[in-house]
């Protein structure tokens, strides 16, 4: 299994309003769903930072997202472990299939593909 990118998430009030912020140092609004906006640096896409009020669709906001190359696997991989699944393996509208563990230290992790 292969990690594509990492990306920290950050919770928002407002986050429409608060990419301004982050474009002033360089990113660039590369999703914008109203509840999330994805910001990602045009020079180097994969370096990314995202800015949620909410999940619309799963239980709580995610600390952290980790794109791997086969969410399946990784999802297999965590459960041999015993981790605890916070968000069920869902096909998403916007185009990612996910599901969300949290690590050991309490921290809530969206794993995805993109399909």
């Amino acid at each position: 299994m292969n990690v594509r990118r990492v990306v920290p998430n950050a919770r928002s009030a407002a986050p429409r309003e608060s990419a301004g912020f982050y474009e002033a140092l360089g990113l660039r609004v590369v999703m914008d769903l109203g509840w999330i906006v994805t910001l990602a640096s045009p020079q180097n896409p994969t370096a990314q930072l995202g800015l949620l009020t909410e999940d619309r669709t799963a239980p709580v906001v995610p600390d952290v997202s980790i794109e791997v190359d086969d969410v399946d696997a990784a999802h297999a991989a965590l459960r041999e472990r015993g981790a605890e699944i916070v968000h069920p393996l869902t096909d998403e509208e916007w185009g990612v299939r996910r599901f969300f563990v949290r690590d050991p230290d309490g921290r809530v992790i969206n794993v995805l593909s993109h399909r």
